[in-house]
């Protein structure tokens, strides 16, 4: 099998990949695997890197059998007839990478999504912490942006996230902030532990809402903290998973009293938003920094004012409640939303290597035994130019 590994072409480009130069070389000794490498001057790891590790760097990305990025595959960069592996963002009918989805089934690709391989049920490949890590980061440094209170460089300024936790405990000094996290899976885990890093005091929900602190605290929602069944009966977890539509929410109590929400969850289609628009204008809304490392975009989203993904360049834009528009961000009047989609490309080295040890851990193998491989059936979106039987839930999104 030749793998090849392609240049990002999205736009801001990503400098992630999914294997390192020596996770290639790993692969290549210990498996009956060619991988060659598509040149890019923007990647965390440089062309020499893998050269060195005697990679073939070649732009014959038609000659491999799959072909491996991160992010979505530009239209007309697609190949016919490949395996491709990438996070497509199609999954939840998102309706801007609709066109998408349509080439690849145009073009009888065979698309496996990162988002959907998974082994017990359980994802076992994903950039989930790395997105907490610097979402909880970028949290901090947009509420020091607005308050002015203290000094907090971006993560991207760090060469690794070592480097970062030194900073913490040599020179971060936090002012008196409530911040209040959602989700407990990768993102949120990731989320937790740089709150934990920076010296935060993590406390139970409710101390949360009812006590006062001396210090920078936060708590950490499960499901049950922020949802409620509709007809007032028993929270059931299992049921909010399977029928989310049945459930409202019980967010309130948290707008009043944090300073710094953190958006960590998967979020169904069906679920109930956190809170409204029109719970956002009132007065009592104290929420001032929202991080939606979740990210999707509103209306079909759980957070209302995340009206666009923002980027590393330009992290931060300002909500109004009152016109319900995007404007300049840290203004009295405004909630400042950070919406960044990409947020693990801020320490691209650590992620991509992360990210390729998963892979090697529990993709490669089902990938030299794709044909036989449940993990893979279950994985892939579209085969002989279409929908897969597992996602032909897709079908009226695919045809509109």
């Amino acid at each position: 099998m030749r793998i090849g590994i392609i240049r990002e072409g999205k736009v801001p480009p990503d400098t992630r990949v999914p294997l390192s130069p020596k996770q290639c070389a790993y692969i290549m000794d210990k498996y009956p695997i060619e991988i060659w490498i598509q040149p890019s001057d923007n990647r965390c790891f440089k062309n020499e890197e893998y050269e060195n590790e005697g990679i073939v760097l070649t732009e014959r990305m038609s000659d491999c059998d799959v072909l491996m990025g991160v992010k979505e595959v530009p239209i007309q960069n697609l190949i016919e007839d490949k395996t491709y592996f990438f996070f497509s963002h199609t999954i939840k009918k998102q309706v801007y990478n609709r066109e998408l989805l349509q080439a690849i089934v145009d073009k009888n690709i065979r698309m496996v999504d990162y988002e959907v391989l998974r082994k017990d049920g359980k994802r076992v490949i994903a950039f989930g912490r790395w997105a907490g890590i610097v979402g909880a980061h970028n949290a901090l440094w947009t509420y020091g942006q607005r308050t002015k209170a203290f000094e907090l460089p971006r993560m991207s300024a760090f060469e690794s996230f070592n480097d970062v936790k030194d900073f913490y405990s040599q020179h971060l000094k936090l002012p008196l902030v409530k911040i209040v996290l959602t989700g407990t899976g990768r993102v949120g885990k990731g989320s937790a532990e740089v709150l934990d890093a920076m010296g935060f005091r993590r406390v139970k929900p409710r101390e949360f809402l009812i006590e006062t602190f001396d210090e920078p605290v936060y708590t950490q929602l499960i499901c049950r903290n922020y949802a409620g069944r509709i007809d007032e009966s028993l929270f059931n977890k299992s049921e909010f998973y399977k029928n989310p539509e049945l459930f409202k929410s019980t967010f309130e109590p948290y707008t009043k009293v944090a300073d710094i929400m953190i958006n960590g969850i998967y979020w169904d289609n069906a679920a109930p938003q956190f809170f409204t628009k029109s719970e956002m204008k009132q007065t009592d809304f104290k929420i001032k920094v929202i991080a939606d490392v979740t990210c999707d975009i509103a209306p079909v989203a759980s957070i209302p004012s995340t009206l666009y993904a923002t980027t590393i360049a330009e992290p931060v834009f300002g909500y109004n409640p009152e016109t319900e528009q995007a404007e300049e961000p840290y203004q009295v009047h405004t909630i400042d939303m950070m919406t960044i989609d990409n947020l693990p490309n801020e320490l691209p080295r650590d992620a991509s290597e992360s990210f390729g040890k998963q892979f090697i851990n529990h993709v490669i193998e089902e990938l030299l035994d794709r044909e036989n491989s449940e993990v893979m059936r279950n994985a892939r979106i579209t085969k002989n130019g279409d929908l897969t039987a597992k996602f032909e839930y897709l079908r009226n999104y695919l045809e509109e």
